[in-house]
């Protein structure tokens, strides 16, 4: 039987990792300001391989995990009292197959569902304001800070008696602010955040797992090639503490970093394609894998 510090790796690590499809949670110009009535709809797919899930200094040898994840999702630009803003909602579904040895047995593991629903508002608190369709027209984005909050509902397949899980079986709240500034054809972007969780109270079958605040900052750099084409290059790093499976605490530290590039090329004036590349390493516990992205969107105005 997997022990529970090799247990909550797959646990943590397989969530975050589905959390991922849309943009890698790197997502660049999170902050663009939009005008009113501007729709999308975005189709993701993404291939992630490699150490995902495990730390190397665990008894778990010739580990390989592969997952193929879809997302659909829908985001409208909406008024918050005079500031520009944005809600979306994400839906992601995925299979994934994870093989290796744990303390000299060998064992293969396949999960196929639908993951944890995810709401999602974004706020622009100074240098976006709420414009029109025909204000819009004449607005030039310099400065802009702003404020993300996601809500991570858990409606994603779960069996108490596996691991990993598609699905977390617990509530999840992210919080993230984050500052943007243009200059010229050049776009920078620096987020700090937090994530929160509730307990799973059916972990492993009847056991609870408690998790603290898992720390993120995120920068990115983008190039503004032409209307609507863009390339950025994406960072970000993550800090956990120790999670407790009942009253007994993990020594189990994430810390991690993931860089990527991302590239926009629209394909006319409604639809777009984005094409993502991410790799992971970690610095203490996490993982060490390959992501590769594609997401089409599409869009329109009321």
């Amino acid at each position: 039987m997997i022990s529970y510090k090799n247990a909550f790796m797959l646990f943590f690590m397989i969530i975050f990792t589905l959390s991922e499809v849309k943009s890698q949670e790197l997502e660049p110009r999170a902050l663009t300001n939009l005008p009113l009535g501007t729709n999308f709809f975005v189709a993701g797919y993404a291939h992630s391989r490699g150490n995902i899930l495990m730390d190397s200094s665990l008894p778990v040898e010739d580990y390989y995990g592969k997952i193929h994840s879809t997302a659909f999702a829908y985001a409208r630009s909406i008024n918050f009292f005079g500031k520009s803003g944005k809600i979306d909602v994400v839906l992601p579904v995925a299979t994934g197959n994870w093989t290796g040895n744990y303390l000299g047995k060998y064992y293969d593991v396949n999960s196929l569902g639908i993951g944890d629903v995810r709401v999602r508002a974004t706020i622009n608190f100074t240098g976006a304001p709420a414009l029109g369709k025909s204000e819009y027209k004449n607005y030039k984005q310099k400065t802009v800070s702003g404020l993300s909050v996601q809500l991570i509902i858990p409606t994603g397949h779960y069996n108490s008696d596996q691991l990993p899980n598609l699905g977390g079986n617990r509530w999840a709240l992210r919080s993230t602010y984050g500052i943007s500034h243009t200059f010229n054809k050049w776009i920078f972007e620096a987020y700090a955040g937090v994530w929160l969780f509730t307990d799973n109270h059916e972990y492993l079958k009847e056991h609870n797992f408690s998790q603290p605040p898992f720390w993120v900052v995120k920068l990115h750099l983008t190039r503004i090639i032409k209307r609507g084409m863009w390339l950025a290059v994406d960072s970000g790093y993550g800090y956990g503490s120790e999670a407790r499976v009942d009253k007994e605490k993990n020594e189990v530290v994430l810390s991690g970093m993931k860089v990527g590039l991302t590239f926009a090329l629209p394909l006319n004036k409604f639809h777009t394609l984005k094409f993502a590349a991410v790799g992971g390493f970690r610095f203490q516990q996490g993982g060490d894998f390959d992501r590769f992205a594609v997401v089409y969107q599409y869009r329109w105005n009321d």
